[in-house]
């Protein structure tokens, strides 16, 4: 099997594709309120999927978390610590929640997380001073 992507199941299409689009610059393969929305980030498959159409096309209802949750993490790398402070100040300006300010971790990364519209954590860093 070949890794194709990742996705996560979401309430709010247009708010959600707006966010990953807009803010964090993914390119958008659908329109913004289909049932299933295919985004694209430097070469990697991103997929939203309404979760109200997924349990109809499951036949079942799943459990979903709410507000801001640490079930998992999309990493994102920038350049250098100056892009990583950079990124968190832009990006919460745009909307994203604010988790983790910049903050150099002990093993040498300068990190930092946000949250998007539903919660979902992102983590944007850089091993490069």
């Amino acid at each position: 099997m070949k890794l194709d992507g990742f996705g996560i199941f979401v309430e709010d299409m247009p708010a959600m594709v707006r966010f990953y689009r807009d803010v964090l610059g993914f390119e958008i393969k659908e329109e913004e309120n289909a049932s299933n929305v295919y985004l694209l980030k430097d070469g990697t498959l991103f997929l939203l999927f309404r979760r109200s159409d997924f349990e109809k096309m499951a036949k079942r209802s799943f459990a979903y978390a709410d507000g801001i949750n640490g079930h998992y993490e999309i990493a994102m790398s920038v350049e250098n610590y100056a892009a990583v402070d950079y990124s968190f100040k832009r990006i919460v300006s745009k909307g994203a929640a604010p988790v983790l300010e910049p903050a150099t971790q002990p093993w040498g990364q300068r990190t930092c997380y946000v949250a998007d519209p539903e919660g979902n954590l992102i983590e944007i860093g850089s091993f490069v001073k």
